[in-house]
């Protein structure tokens, strides 16, 4: 139990919001669903009860780590799919699954070992000590309350308890490892020749209605589908920013209402050399003085030697191949004689060894940043921006059930919703009902909408649709083109050509088929190969996809070894293997590598085995109108 203790208060100190249980594997959730309950409630695990507000939040969670880790680039329709909605409330379930399981064995997080692991957190800490106001700061700028925080971390420890026997001891055997490094790391002395369906296009010989008989006969591969121009108005919180006017007092009391928050923290890059001593003992710590006082020394007499001396000598692995830079840290981030030597230093000064549990450590200070306030006029857009966003949000709130209401009311025409939200309507491109090439557009949602009796036939406003999160849309069908085929007259130019080029690959599979005969019987088959090229599963040199697979499909008993396979767009390759090339002896960290990524797999197959046995031994109830989409 203090291990775990221990693991967590490392974890919160690498950042706050690190504390969100990792979405587990995504498996069986459909046969959970029930018919209609309590309007706040999603679902039930056993007694435990998960609220709409908590699916929000952690959906909503969900959706900030992928836009993070997207840097913003991902297509916004995927962030509220009903994919990415169904795999949070699996993950709201398998933690409760977990959490209930580790109450069950008697395991309990105790108020104080949570406040210890709160009170080390270094982003809670002010001047090196734990600062409640910063705490609550930090935590509402998530929209986290502390109870709703330090609940979070008791049940972060619980389901780590329950976890870490399946996903700490999965074995792997060596053997196992060294297979698998065999093959990935193998390499193959690899040449091949093309038979290009190109080569073969003079010997076809179509018959005079070869093209009309297939056309006839292949009608859904010439169907054009059902398509739609569509006339449409959005109304979106971005798009009410242009629209947000500010007063000046308004900003100016932002400003003076929230000036902690635009304080700049001190934070300061420094290098250094760390001997640690070889050894237990006063014996091994004399030596180890001795040498970080010897580069000291000469540091005095040549300071830009620091990265050179820190690359030769620094014992600190992390740093030392970049010499010795530790990047920008705030106080508090390092241990503390270290910490303090940093901030009593200046820009440019290298200090005397400092000793810390790690060993001595020489310190170069190279920039100080920082420290101060943003002024007012320096703040200003910053704040303009924040305000207007807010502003805009909940305006698009205000607007967002008149908009709706509007496109229902008045459905024979868009312009009275465009003029309530200032926008005008706009026209697309021809779109099918399997989607479209504008991500907003092509919302199933909207689709669905688009192509209903009412809309398509009745010309009515389709309903206020989110496409997006803070974006509505409304349309309606401006042209409408029913499922048709194309005429006979329009592609019989190209189905020629189609239908000549697959005889040609025929003709070309047969020939590359025929020689690969003779090469297997040990004669010459008058194959002009390539250059031999040493290649690796993850070093291909430039062959195809195609030939490299079949390269390594090929029985190498006897080499050199011929096989061929068809390739994609017409054409048939021949592939010859000379040689192999088997991984070095001793390439243990490689193995190491594969067999630690064998143990995650296998740990999560297990955990995924274990999790799956609890959802059969618990009563688990959803409400699939209350996850899906609204």
């Amino acid at each position: 139990m203090i291990g775990l203790i221990e693991k967590h208060r490392k974890k919160v100190m690498i950042g706050i919001f690190v504390i969100v249980i990792p979405p587990f594997a995504f498996f069986g959730i459909d046969s959970y669903f029930q018919g209609s309950s309590s309007g706040g409630i999603v679902g039930t695990v056993g007694d435990y009860r998960i609220s709409q507000v908590e699916f929000a939040q952690a959906l909503s969670e969900r959706q900030d780590m992928l836009r993070n880790m997207s840097g913003g680039r991902l297509d916004p329709s995927l962030l509220d799919s009903q994919e990415l909605r169904l795999s949070v409330m699996e993950n709201l379930v398998q933690q409760q699954l977990l959490v209930q399981r580790a109450v069950r064995t008697g395991l309990a997080v105790s108020d104080q070992q949570i406040q210890d692991i709160v009170a080390n957190v270094d982003a809670f800490k002010e001047d090196g000590k734990f600062s409640y106001a910063r705490y609550e700061e930090l935590l509402r700028a998530q929209g986290l309350t502390p109870i709703g925080f330090e609940q979070r971390v008791r049940q972060d420890i619980l389901v780590d308890h329950v976890t870490h026997p399946y996903t700490g001891s999965a074995f792997v055997s060596r053997s196992e490892a060294a297979f698998l490094l065999r093959i990935s790391e193998q390499q193959r002395e690899v040449s091949h020749f093309i038979y290009s369906a190109d080569r073969f296009l003079p010997q076809v010989k179509l018959e005079p209605d070869a093209a009309k008989k297939y056309y006839d006969s292949h009608q859904d591969e010439f169907r054009v589908p059902e398509q739609v121009r569509l006339e449409f108005v959005t109304l979106s919180a971005e798009a009410l920013v242009g629209q947000v006017q500010l007063a000046a007092a308004d900003v100016r009391r932002a400003y003076d209402e929230n000036a902690k928050r635009f304080e700049v923290r001190e934070s300061r890059q420094a290098s250094h050399i760390l001997i640690t001593p070889e050894g237990d003992g006063a014996e091994a710590k004399k030596k180890a003085k001795a040498k970080a006082d010897e580069l000291h020394a000469q540091l005095k007499k040549n300071p830009a030697s620091f990265a050179a001396l820190a690359k030769q000598h620094s014992q600190d692995p992390g740093s030392a191949a970049n010499g010795g830079d530790l990047g920008f840290f705030e106080r508090g981030a390092m241990v503390k004689a270290f910490d303090d030597a940093v901030f009593s230093m200046k820009a440019g000064e290298i200090s005397a060894p400092v000793e810390s549990e790690f060993g001595y450590h020489i310190i170069r200070l190279a920039v100080v940043r920082g420290g101060k306030g943003k002024s007012f006029e320096e703040a200003r857009p910053e704040i303009e921006a924040e305000l207007k966003k807010q502003l805009a949000a909940r305006k698009f709130a205000e607007l967002a059930e008149t908009f709706s209401n509007t496109l229902f009311e008045q459905s024979d025409s868009l312009k009275p919703a465009a003029e309530l939200i200032k926008a005008q309507p706009q026209t697309s491109g021809w779109i099918a009902r399997a989607g479209a090439d504008n991500a907003m557009l092509g919302n199933q949602r909207l689709l669905q909408a688009v192509f209903s009796e009412d809309v398509l036939k009745n010309g009515r406003n389709t309903e206020a649709i989110e496409v997006a999160p803070g974006v509505l849309v409304g349309a309606r069908v401006a042209e409408h083109k029913p499922t048709s085929v194309q005429p006979f007259d329009q592609i019989s130019g190209a189905l020629v050509k189609k239908l000549t080029l697959q005889q040609a690959s025929q003709l070309a599979a047969q020939e590359g088929r025929a020689r690969l005969e003779t090469l297997r019987q040990g004669k010459d088959a008058q194959v002009a190969w390539t250059a031999p090229q040493l290649v690796g599963r993850n070093d291909p040199k430039g062959l195809s996809g195609e030939v490299m697979r079949q390269a390594f499909r090929t029985d190498t008993a006897k080499l050199p070894s011929y096989s061929g396979t068809e390739i994609p767009g017409g054409g048939y390759a021949l592939v010859r293997v000379s040689k192999l090339q088997e991984v070095e002896e001793g390439a243990k960290d490689k193995q190491n590598a594969i067999a630690q990524t064998l143990r995650q797999v296998a740990a999560q197959a297990e955990l995924a085995a274990y999790l799956d046995s609890l959802k059969k031994k618990t009563e688990i109830k959803l409400r699939q109108e209350a996850i899906e989409r609204k």
